[in-house]
């Protein structure tokens, strides 16, 4: 088995991402990782195509300066907009995260399922792709307008949360789907809430675990484990660090970086 002690390096335009980096960590303890919130600059789900590009080079160029082994793109808007991108300009091996449709649309036996997530990654093309091969399934879709700023605000349980989450599942709840794909890496921050609101027929469903496991195949094939133990995760933000510090909690460093 292959050794190489470089970092893991894993972005996302907030905070959100560190649910795809808790699954990483969880499978993956012994491997050292470094994680960008680029929060600066949340949502990107707002952004242009070409903004949303630029934004992700920035944070690969950043992360390829740390040493990283591989990186993860721990955002369904980057993913969807620019990993293809990504891809094609650098040679470092790239993970990305897209709504899990696909075991959402299998398991379904309504054959209706909700996806919630941010406007980038709905009017995508990878998206629109994946979702065109389930055809015979009916999504239903929901922006989660104003979600991600109340998360990266520290706003999770406020009543404003509360509302918004309602209006936008109760169509879905009407609409009687059995399925609901989070297409968000902030979202599954949401779930105690989310719980409370949804009947308990219908599942939730988010893309971490699946990302984690993908990130275990590519060390073994290709990228190599560490061979060191107990590497402290390291956090940088763009902002105040305080909120991704109560996110990932106090055994964890957490440095404000301005990029």
């Amino acid at each position: 088995m292959m050794n190489n002690d470089k970092p893991i390096g894993i972005f996302d335009s907030g905070i959100g991402g560190t649910s795809i980096w808790r699954e990483i960590h969880q499978l993956l303890p012994s491997e050292k990782t470094i994680y960008l919130a680029d929060s600066k600059n949340a949502p990107y789900g707002q952004k242009t195509k070409e903004e949303i590009i630029a934004l992700c080079m920035k944070n690969v160029d950043l992360l390829l300066q740390m040493d990283c082994k591989l990186i993860v793109v721990a955002c369904n808007t980057a993913t969807t907009n620019a990993i293809k991108e990504l891809r094609a300009k650098y040679t470092i091996p790239f993970i990305g995260i897209e709504p899990a449709i696909k075991p959402a649309a299998l398991n379904s036996k309504t054959q209706k399922i909700g996806i919630l997530a941010t406007q980038g990654t709905l009017i995508s093309e990878l998206f629109n792709k994946t979702a065109e091969k389930f055809q015979t399934t009916k999504i239903i879709e929901q922006v989660g307008h104003g979600l991600v700023q109340l998360i990266e605000s520290g706003e999770i349980n406020s009543p404003e949360m509360t509302e918004l989450l309602e209006s936008y599942l109760q169509p879905m709840i009407e609409a009687d789907i059995d399925y609901l794909v989070l297409g968000c890496s902030h979202y599954p921050y949401l779930i105690p809430q989310i719980k409370k609101i949804l009947p308990e027929n219908i599942h939730i469903i988010d893309s971490g675990q699946a990302v984690a496991k993908q990130t275990l195949k590519l060390l073994e094939k290709e990228v190599g484990f560490t061979s060191k133990n107990n590497n402290q995760p390291i956090f940088y933000t763009n902002t105040n660090p305080s909120v991704l510090k109560e996110i990932v909690g106090k055994d964890y460093e957490v440095k404000a970086l301005d990029f």
